[in-house]
């Protein structure tokens, strides 16, 4: 049984228990997860594009959108319109497919790994982590990357503050620090 599955038959009926919610519609839920890459050296070199959206897409099964800057910053050597990062957005079956992987595969692989932090919740009941190298996921080949390149995972839940969804990201299998 995939983590969607389980969500839908086990962790919301529990969640919906423990708080004491009339409705399992009124349980927290998993709205997306956003992966984010920030590319500097986009500006000046366009195959760095390329082979990182390659990447993302063996890591998300999803094809990466472009980012481009909104305003030019002169300190920054960076023009209007031009690619600053990518980004990967994921729904549904497809979210909770790469939070299953990110759980039991990617942060255990990740080095010197104890935990996610409790202080990366925004106030909002959704949840931010970074990852420092592309490499810990089982799919980048090792001998293909150009270089090490970190990224960052948005969790989006519609939980309305930050303890229910850390209750619903606990249940799900985060590995929070103790």
């Amino acid at each position: 049984m995939n983590l969607y599955e389980k969500y839908q038959k086990e962790i919301a009926p529990e969640l919906q228990k423990e708080m004491g919610v009339k409705s399992v519609m009124a349980v927290p839920r998993i709205i997306k997860v956003v992966i984010n890459v920030g590319l500097k050296e986009a500006k000046d070199d366009k195959k760095v594009l390329d082979f990182v959206s390659a990447q993302l897409a063996v890591i998300t099964g999803q094809k990466a959108k472009v980012c481009h800057a909104k305003k030019s910053i002169a300190g920054f050597k960076l023009g209007k319109g031009q690619p600053i990062g990518m980004m990967v957005t994921l729904r549904g079956k497809r979210a909770f497919a790469f939070l299953e992987k990110l759980f039991a595969i990617v942060f255990p692989r990740v080095r010197d790994f104890n935990g996610v932090s409790l202080d990366s919740f925004d106030g909002c009941g959704n949840y931010n982590t970074g990852i420092n190298e592309q490499i810990v996921f089982p799919e980048i080949d090792f001998g293909k990357i150009d270089r090490t390149r970190g990224l960052e995972i948005t969790i989006v839940t519609d939980a309305k503050n930050d303890e229910k969804a850390k209750m619903l990201l606990v249940k799900l299998g985060m590995p929070f620090k103790k």
